[in-house]
């Protein structure tokens, strides 16, 4: 099969968003570019989740993506399990659809034999650490996430730190939403770590409105301009940037 970049948003927020467009329209939007929707809800040990949980669902179900909700102190190891299910479940997605063409559509992967199958798992597990992964980071700095973003910053940075071992590429950028002139603002351009996030978060002023749904916009356009400037062709069908194997 073809070997590439995975492409992945991964939303951090703990409310419902509240201005522009519909984040669940605009997540299923990027599913169709071949660009996973992940979501993750923080919220308050007494503060239930309600509309905000149902929000975090739809958005990364929409987005083919994976959501949790989770307290702040749990965050740093859930944005980890989060971002590698993601990749595990979108490579699957992807080698499950090559099967189909070899097996046939009404043959999936339980019909093969087990060692056949423990071969695909090996092809999934060594994917998952020989792609390439490119990450736009979106914060939620609305107001209510003023004592939660410390912990973001850990959790963003340890998740880089996670990742080095592997030998594919790794790529984060950083926006957060809402921004102190317009829906959203790039806080952090491509880079393979996180360590200057430090300074990034000090910056940070939180207040205003929750703009999510345009917030994804953007991260499509972030994608898009990242491709119309980079060698390769995008198999939007896969979000695979077909390189050869």
């Amino acid at each position: 099969m073809t070997k590439g970049t995975l492409r992945q948003v991964l939303l951090l927020t703990d409310g419902c968003s509240n201005a522009g467009e519909d984040p669940t329209a605009i997540a299923a939007l990027a599913k169709e570019q071949g660009i996973t929707v992940n979501v993750i809800g923080i919220m308050d040990e007494s503060r239930q989740g309600g509309q905000g949980l149902k929000e975090v669902e739809e958005i990364a179900m929409s987005g083919g993506g994976v959501s949790q909700i989770v307290y702040a102190r749990q965050l740093s190891q859930t944005v980890q399990m989060v971002t590698r299910k993601a990749m595990t479940q979108t490579i699957q997605g992807v080698v499950n659809k090559e099967l189909q063409q070899i097996l046939g559509e009404d043959h999936e992967l339980e019909d093969l034999a087990p060692a056949k199958r423990g071969q695909v798992v090996e092809v999934v597990d060594d994917l998952g650490e020989t792609m390439d992964l490119e990450v736009v980071i979106l914060v939620d700095t609305s107001a209510s996430m003023t004592e939660k973003l410390p912990m973001v910053q850990e959790a963003l940075v340890d998740l880089s730190v996670s990742l080095r071992s592997r030998t594919g590429g790794n790529q984060f950028s950083l926006y957060s939403f809402p921004g102190r002139r317009k829906d959203v603002e790039k806080r952090l351009g491509w880079t393979p770590e996180l360590d200057s996030l430090a300074g990034v978060f000090k910056k940070l002023t939180p207040g205003g409105l929750t703009p999510t749904g345009p917030a994804l916009q953007e991260a499509l356009r972030i994608f898009r301009k990242r491709m119309d400037t980079s060698e390769g062709r995008w198999d939007e069908r896969s979000g695979l940037e077909e390189t050869g194997m």
